[in-house]
């Protein structure tokens, strides 16, 4: 993905430019999103983890089946890949707004960081890997999809999250399946917290 004002939506994403990282979480060049699909180059994504207010639910969704990768899955990061010069937090927000319709308050609503994995996966045959950066926001108000990314949304709680995620047939995306796992494991009250 690249920058504002180009969306991933906006041509053929495919060819966007998007951030190259090293497997320490370094950023070192950019390529194009096709060729570090194809050729399991580390890169990296950003999301926002959206809590209501009360922190009882988080928000959930599914993916539509036009992505390139995880197309048709469960997630509950509204996110995306970093582009290049772009910090992970610019992307959270960037992809908050394209994906739910949610921009931050400029008067203090701002996602906290929450915590940060790297994913040395499979996707479809081929090697993902992918620096993962979680932030969260509590929020109570409107959610707005991007019809070319989401399919449809709701809110669980934690613990109608972790019932799904326990079935590991449950198609969610893997590097949040592995972030959000562990935090759900670990904080079981609103009052939680980053790890």
């Amino acid at each position: 993905m690249s920058a504002p004002p180009h969306h991933e939506h906006a041509g053929d994403p495919s060819t966007e430019p998007i951030a190259v990282y090293d497997r320490a979480g370094n950023p070192v060049g950019a390529a194009e999103r096709a060729t570090v699909y194809r050729d399991g180059l580390w890169h990296a994504s950003a999301g926002v983890l959206l809590r209501s207010g009360d922190g009882e639910r988080v928000y959930v969704h599914r993916r539509t089946d036009t992505k390139l990768v995880f197309a048709g899955m469960h997630d509950c990061l509204a996110g995306g890949v970093v582009a290049p010069g772009e910090a992970p937090r610019e992307t959270a927000l960037r992809e908050l707004a394209e994906e739910l319709g949610v921009t931050p308050d400029p008067a203090g609503l701002s996602p906290e960081p929450l915590a940060a994995i790297s994913w040395d996966g499979e996707w479809d045959g081929r090697p993902m890997r992918c620096h993962l950066f979680a932030y969260e926001l509590r929020y109570d108000g409107p959610v707005r999809h991007q019809p070319d990314e989401i399919a449809e949304g709701w809110w669980w709680t934690d613990a109608e999250l972790r019932a799904h995620l326990a079935d590991p047939d449950w198609p969610f995306v893997p590097d949040t399946r592995l972030l959000i796992t562990g935090l759900l494991a670990s904080t079981r009250s609103p009052e939680h917290g980053g790890t």
